[in-house]
């Protein structure tokens, strides 16, 4: 269900009145909280110096054994954040990434997308938006998500979170349900095309609606140190502000899939690889230099930006991902804030699959079946701006390109024999 409120200026004064009341030393637990986020950031600065890997790299070879060490299973929870080697061979994503590129340019993607709605979902951050098509249905994007493999790596991703807390069972862990994303295909040369960082699934709502604060409630409460940020507890409840390009489903992580080599310095993911950084933002805000009907630059339907001016101790983490191969995939916790790199100095083109990781349960049902109907019909899936290019492209994934776990991912009960 949407999230509405009148008047968000009287909305946030009233809010961080209520939080400081209930949390009177605010103050001296913003300043607990921050000395331990400084001992993350030295800690990631010092391994990135050193040119060591501050995000965790395992190989899909030993999440498909089930022989994924405890200490990497830290380490990812720690950060939030990794890269899967190998979760598709290198020729299948090279030639995903083929097919795709003549789906956009036989069906004149190009010449569509000058009249493409806009999402204005970055527009507070302050770099521009990266070359991210929408198209949603290309064969490649539908088989990818199907993949036994991808399932294999959402599955395992989805089971670092505490799926049962506070007496309730929250999601199912072995479901994921398709969410339909968009790419990206970035030449080389471009600059000015990256993202600044930012969190999404969520802005203004983590202070204001009640279900964003049930999430945060030991953040709120002052007890910070039990908050987990893989706990499930809530977070399919929550309420967003209705705006395109918003997810309407719970992800347990996003992610992406490279369709060819990328690295830093080729228009690439940047992380501050922080799990609980969410800590640090929400009490930031609070704190007596910020505005009273300000929260840290927070705008409703927007991404959430973390801003020099406000969070300069966490942007000293921001570090951009390790060299991808085709094949290779990242995800990356929900609440983990994350960039695009402003300029692509590579030589190829720097191309990726959006695919998350979500989870089964009511909120991701209810989005899933009007999913199922755009994906029938060619349509944009409910979330994204209503272009509808697909409809009528030469090439689009149908039903009959699903799988039976396509199909189940997909929501569409198989049809009598």
């Amino acid at each position: 269900m949407p999230f509405q409120v009148e008047n968000l200026p009287e909305a946030i004064r009233d809010i961080k009145n209520k939080l400081r009341r209930e949390l009177p030393a605010y103050a001296t637990v913003f300043q607990e909280v921050e000395a331990e986020m400084r001992r993350k950031v030295e800690a990631i600065v010092k391994e990135r110096e050193a040119g060591e890997a501050v995000i965790p790299v395992l190989q899909y070879a030993d999440i498909a054994a089930g022989q994924v060490a405890a200490e990497m299973i830290a380490k990812i929870k720690d950060r939030g954040a990794c890269v899967v080697r190998n979760t598709f061979p290198s020729e299948q994503a090279r030639a995903w990434d083929d097919e795709i590129g003549r789906y956009v340019e036989e069906n004149h993607l190009n010449e569509k997308l000058a009249n493409a709605a806009e999402d204005k979902y970055f527009g507070t951050l302050a770099a521009a938006k990266p070359q991210i098509y929408g198209i949603y249905w290309s064969r490649p994007q539908v088989q990818a998500r199907q993949a036994e493999s991808l399932t294999r790596v959402r599955t395992f991703l989805n089971r670092l979170w505490l799926a049962e807390s506070e007496g309730r069972r929250h999601f199912d862990p072995d479901q994921v349900p398709a969410y339909a994303d968009r790419i990206r295909r970035r030449p080389p040369g471009s600059n000015s095309l990256g993202l600044s960082p930012h969190v999404d699934g969520g802005s203004v709502e983590r202070w204001l609606e009640p279900n964003f604060r049930s999430v945060y409630r030991h953040v709120f409460s002052g007890n910070w140190r039990d908050y987990s940020a893989f706990d499930a507890a809530w977070r399919p409840d929550v309420q967003e502000f209705p705006s395109p390009a918003v997810c309407s489903m719970f992800r347990t992580f996003q992610g992406w899939t490279a369709l060819t080599q990328q690295g830093r310095g080729d228009g690439t993911l940047q992380l501050i690889p922080i799990a609980n950084s969410m800590v640090y933002i929400l009490l930031r805000a609070l704190q007596d230099d910020v505005p009273a009907t300000e929260l840290c630059g927070a705008k409703p339907g927007r991404a959430l930006s973390v801003q020099p001016e406000w969070h300069s101790l966490l942007l000293q983490a921001l570090t951009s991902i390790p060299l991808m191969q085709p094949g290779d995939t990242v995800f990356w916790h929900s609440d983990v804030v994350h960039a695009v790199e402003n300029e692509h100095r590579g030589q190829g083109y720097s191309n990726v699959m959006y695919i998350a990781a979500t989870v089964g349960c009511e909120k991701n049902s209810a989005y899933a079946a009007k999913q199922a109907q755009a994906f029938l019909s060619g349509k944009t899936p409910p979330d994204f701006a209503p272009d509808n290019f697909e409809v009528d492209f030469q090439g689009r994934a149908v039903e009959a390109d699903l799988t039976a776990l396509g199909r189940s991912q997909m929501g569409l009960v198989l049809s009598p024999a």
